[in-house]
């Protein structure tokens, strides 16, 4: 994921600071030609395709940093983490596929740049095209791959990657569990966290926190990439041409990249990429076929899904969308407490059969934990203020019940009120009722005036009182 800090100077040179400064800046990077004699290239499609990748060099780090981040032993000089990004042609979207870095490969015919040895195609783990071939054989792996031809080559390393998250004041990322990995030194309490260049380096190179590996990694990437998108175009750097110029050539001055990427291609992308968030629909993964697919001589491999992963790269090569553009929905009303950590057990007031069932559905659709089991509740206690409404199985009510409580009603502990106020804004006209010693879950009897359950959405974590959390959990915003 070093090469997330290139995005980063991208996403710098949309803003108002103008050709002169960042052309001046690109007299710092490192010229290489990785389309050096390549033969029988796919066909060049719409739009533009960069290939960004991030290797695992660590010349320029103090030996202090190295132990303190476990950047210890000699460099594979491999790539730890490639990307295919995508310019639209009308310039207004890009696209970001994560390739996993164990991808079985098949590496093309190919003369070895070490020891000038001729080497027939053959299987390897994508990730040691580079070691074999350096920046031009994985071009050519990709293209063979993906049937994408390759643009434009940025390469970043670890020295680039820590310092620049640095410039730009570290990176805030939230994480739902503790995540702790004893290869990296990652070890982070549950919460929001702002990381420095370091700890960034740990976050996105861990791989031993769950049974996910790789790609659980590459999905941390993504989020921390569209953190640091969200960093470099929310805090001025933008608009400082100071700041800017800080925070680019520091990333420039231990960047290769072909000798046509320059101001122009930085510009485009850079506005495109504006707006990304973690769950951007242009945001994707090679979908997986085989996550464990052991090859001999090499070890496990991660195969792609051949029918999924066409697709995929047939959008790249016709410069469509990733993924459809789906109807609006109705914007979801911001709440305190995030309703994930709002726990809810469903009454029905009313003779409607099915109308427990109903709301405990919606509820739940719009991320309430509720418990799934809703209960009718007991004819005689409905509208007089129950503590404790004695629920009654659905199978024993009594459909003629003249009882039918009219208006929709939550009871709740005042200990937990912001909950209450939360779960009251998904039900406009519910009555709200305090119910001291009821606990932690909050209650809500259907009346006769529900119809539906509106959209809620926490703006942020929530922080405070005696909302329910789960073990070590935390909501994240």
């Amino acid at each position: 994921m070093r090469m997330v800090t290139g995005l980063s100077v991208l996403v710098l040179g949309a803003g108002g600071i103008g050709h002169a400064v960042v052309t001046d800046l690109e007299t710092g990077i490192d010229r290489i030609d990785p389309f050096k004699d390549m033969k029988n290239r796919p066909r060049a499609g719409n739009g533009m395709n960069l290939l960004l990748v991030g290797t695992d060099g660590r010349d320029r780090i103090t030996p202090e940093e190295k132990e303190r981040y476990r950047l210890g032993g000699a460099p594979c000089h491999c790539t730890d983490t490639i990307m295919l990004v995508h310019l639209s042609a009308d310039k207004e979207r890009a696209s970001v596929v994560s390739l996993p870095r164990d991808s079985y490969a098949e590496i093309p015919a190919h003369r070895d740049r070490t020891t000038g040895e001729q080497h027939t195609a053959h299987p390897v783990k994508l990730n040691a095209a580079y070691a074999e071939g350096g920046p031009g054989l994985t071009v050519r792996t990709v293209e063979h791959m993906t049937g994408v031809k390759i643009d434009h080559y940025l390469e970043i390393d670890f020295t680039s990657f820590m310092k620049t998250v640095d410039t730009l004041g570290g990176v805030k990322i939230c994480t739902t569990r503790p995540m702790k990995d004893p290869y990296t030194g990652l070890d982070l309490a549950a919460g929001t966290h702002e990381l420095n260049g370091g700890q960034a380096l740990q976050y996105v190179r861990s791989r031993h926190i769950d049974g996910a590996a790789d790609l659980g990694r590459m999905q941390r990437q993504q989020k921390f990439l569209a953190s640091l998108i969200e960093r470099a175009t929310g805090s001025g750097v933008l608009l400082n041409p100071v700041k800017f110029r800080d925070v680019a050539s520091t990333m420039l001055s231990s960047v290769r990249a072909d000798k046509d990427f320059g101001t122009e291609q930085m510009l485009e992308l850079g506005q495109a990429m504006r707006g990304f968030s973690p769950a951007s629909s242009e945001f994707a993964s090679v979908p997986m076929g085989n996550v464990s697919y052991p090859v001999k001589g090499i070890g496990s491999t991660v195969k792609w899904d051949e029918r999924k992963s066409e697709k995929l790269f047939r959008a790249l090569r016709e410069d469509e969308p990733l993924a459809p553009k789906r109807p609006a929905r109705p914007k979801a009303v911001e709440v305190d407490v995030d309703p994930q950590r709002i726990r809810v057990q469903v009454y029905n007031g009313t003779a409607k059969e099915g109308l427990g069932r109903k709301l405990d559905d919606a509820l739940h659709a719009t991320g309430f934990d509720t418990t799934r089991t809703p209960l009718n509740a007991d004819p005689d206690d409905l509208g007089t203020a129950p503590n404790d409404p004695a629920p009654v199985p659905a199978a024993h009510a009594d459909p003629g019940t003249p009882h039918d409580l009219k208006r929709t009603l939550i009871t709740y502990d005042p200990r937990w009120n912001r909950s209450a106020k939360s779960l009251a804004e998904a039900l406009p006209g519910a009555e709200l009722r305090a119910v001291a010693g009821q606990g932690a879950t909050l209650r809500v009897t259907a009346g006769t005036d529900f119809e539906k359950v509106r959209k809620v959405r926490a703006e942020a974590a929530d922080r405070g009182e005696f909302d329910t959390v789960t073990g070590d959990e935390v909501a994240c915003p």
